[in-house]
């Protein structure tokens, strides 16, 4: 008996609450329209990407084709008042100013129907003609074209309950007619609103398309940077293990060294060993996702000396290669020598993908105040195979050129080639009693 009892309060106190939920959703409805439909925004159409302002010249011939008929349908035995005339101009130009005003010109449309209906004599339908049907029904298709789908339909709704109080107040009860308008204002509806998710669709795809390229770029940015961190990984390394040498031979090489000096090095070969365990740490990091990096981990870095064994290769390839070196060689530091290596290694294999056939020319120039490294190929003999790549070269090589602070400029010649010029700052080492900036 108690438990019925309890089944009775919890069914009682579901009927409030349901009812109050009912409440509280008719009571948001008026805030709902007068968000959505209480505006005078300026929406206009957009250009259409095939057609241009075609629509827009069409929407403005059609009100003028209206407003004509609008006044050929007037009734030829009543002589029109100065309202009816307003009334009739207005419902044309309501259908060009929803082509920036959509809402606004939809609430002077419909509105208008209302005003028609009471400036006529008793007997008028609702609408007073065909004209009038039309140009509403187009005004309901370019707000349908901007407006949410909810938005569209508020404002059919509200136009069709308008004709269904229009009617009311006539002296022959309208509302068959009124259900035959409601069909073409629908349809009107119903194309807007297709149209429209269809451009918005479209538009959040190329959006996303936009995003992804981005995404992708980034992502492939990353993965270069990576790629040369691992590489000058093993140059920091070769430093470290120097100075920690350095540090720990360097008592030796002193006559009774102090405790304080043995001290200062002990320091410098345990900062250095405790560097060098972090650089390990930071490379299987940065190896931990690239399986084919495995072998190469004990692979000594290239630098410009094997300059030449790179250029053989190529020529075995197939490529006509030259090579030219101009100003006067000096030892550059390991992770220049890489840098200016792996440019020319990259110019050289995009030289072959894409200008098979071609002659290229690989030049190095050293002044004070660095190198520059310049790779071209002529115009291709024939067309190269489809790149399958993502073409990260270009990018592999700006990012080593800015890593060193230096420049990287690509592009075509004028005979048809392409040219890839990097200049690398390495300033000379002075010497005494000379100045090695350039005059």
């Amino acid at each position: 008996m108690a438990h019925a009892e309890r089944a009775t309060d919890g069914e009682g106190q579901r009927g409030p609450r349901a009812g109050e939920r009912l409440t509280a959703a008719l009571r948001s409805v008026p805030r709902a329209l007068r968000e959505d439909l209480w505006t005078v925004a300026r929406d206009p159409l957009p250009r259409f990407r095939l057609l241009g302002w075609l629509p827009h010249v069409h929407v403005v011939l059609f009100a003028v084709g209206m407003l004509l008929l609008n006044l050929d349908q007037r009734p030829s035995t009543v002589e029109p008042s100065a309202a009816v005339w307003l009334i009739v101009v207005v419902q044309s130009a309501t259908v060009v100013l929803a082509l920036v005003r959509p809402v606004p010109a939809w609430w002077l449309s419909t509105i208008g129907f209302f005003v028609t209906v009471a400036a006529q004599p008793h007997g008028a339908s609702w609408p007073s003609n065909a004209a009038a049907v039309a140009l509403h029904t187009m005004i309901l298709l370019l707000l349908s074209l901007r407006v949410r789908l909810r938005v569209a339909v508020e404002a059919l709704a509200l136009t069709i309950a308008s004709g269904l109080a229009s009617a009311a107040v006539t002296v022959q009860a309208q509302h068959q007619n009124v259900m035959s308008c409601a069909v073409f204002f629908t349809t009107a509806v119903i194309v807007g609103a297709s149209l429209r998710t269809g451009r918005v669709a479209r538009r959040r795809l190329v959006e996303q398309e936009v995003l992804t390229a981005e995404e992708r770029a980034r992502r492939t940015l990353l993965e270069e940077r990576g790629r040369i961190a691992r590489e000058l990984h093993d140059v920091v390394a070769h430093h470290m293990s120097v100075i920690s040498i350095q540090a720990q031979v360097a008592p030796h090489l002193v006559r009774d060294p102090s405790e304080e000096l043995k001290e200062n090095l002990a320091g410098i070969r345990q900062n250095a060993v405790e560097a060098l365990t972090e650089l390990r740490r930071v490379l299987g990091v940065l190896r931990s996702e690239e399986a084919s990096a495995e072998g190469e981990r004990h692979t000594p870095q290239p630098t410009l000396d094997r300059l030449d064994e790179l250029i053989g290769n190529v020529r075995g390839a197939g490529l006509t290669v030259t090579a030219e070196t101009t100003g006067a060689p000096r030892a550059l530091s390991p992770g220049l020598e890489l840098s200016a290596f792996r440019i020319v290694q990259e110019a050289l294999s995009n030289a072959m993908r894409h200008a098979p056939g071609s002659q290229v020319k690989v030049a190095l120039a050293y002044h004070p105040a660095g190198l520059t490294v310049g790779v071209s190929n002529t115009a291709p003999d024939r067309p190269g195979p489809p790149s399958t790549g993502a073409g990260h070269g270009l990018l592999g090589m700006r990012e080593r050129a800015a890593l060193l602070g230096g420049d990287l400029a690509t592009g075509p010649t004028p005979d048809g080639g392409y040219e890839v010029t990097a200049f690398l700052p390495a300033p000379a080492p002075a010497v005494a009693g000379r100045s090695t900036d350039p005059v």
